[in-house]
């Protein structure tokens, strides 16, 4: 009796035919909605800096070289693939692949850096769009950023002129050892 059942259970298996993926041969597509690793597209990226401010994983840096370059480092080893980025850009630059299998052992693969060129109006220096909406005016950014790229770390210093002694700061930037003391509440 038990022999008969123990070739009954050697035979349902062989009914039921394959019931999983062969995944990494034939991987499932990604559903509709899909938030993968964000992709920015240089051409319509005016430099606004709204997805550098709203990150909440703050895996976007920013670096004012000078008044007419921007650098906009992407560094995705942190990312959440929220997409808040994607939702609060102006001009739809960035949009969510449905790239999400990202391991790998170099950094740089991962990382994506986009060099931009900032117009800049000849009365009053400040940069704006070719068009006649002005980003930086609806997000008040105003300035200067001096996040520093080579350490990764948001640094919320900006000035509405360069000073090259804050750029020479962010290259050797750490964080502070112990927190200062606030006077929150007390006066």
């Amino acid at each position: 009796m038990w022999l008969w059942n123990k070739i009954k259970q050697l035979a349902i298996p062989s009914r039921t035919g394959v019931v999983t993926l062969r995944y990494p041969y034939k991987p499932r597509p990604a559903p509709a909605g899909f938030r993968g690793q964000p992709v920015w597209d240089h051409t319509k990226c005016i430099g606004c800096a709204g997805c550098a401010s709203n990150c909440p994983a703050r895996t976007i840096f920013l670096r004012d070289i000078c008044q007419e370059i921007r650098i906009l480092l992407y560094d995705s080893s942190r990312c959440t693939y929220c997409g808040r980025c994607a939702d609060l850009c102006p001009e739809k630059a960035i949009t969510m692949s449905e790239n999400f299998e990202l391991a790998t052992d170099n950094r740089q693969d991962i990382t994506q850096t986009i060099e931009l060129f900032m117009m800049t109006c000849q009365r009053c220096g400040r940069c704006y769009d070719l068009e006649i909406k002005n980003a930086l005016d609806k997000l008040q950014m105003l300035g200067y950023r001096y996040d520093s790229l080579e350490v990764r770390k948001v640094i919320r210093q900006s000035t509405p002129e360069l000073e090259p002694e804050h750029l020479e700061k962010t290259a050797t930037y750490r964080r502070p050892e112990k927190l200062e003391k606030s006077s929150c509440g007390k006066d």
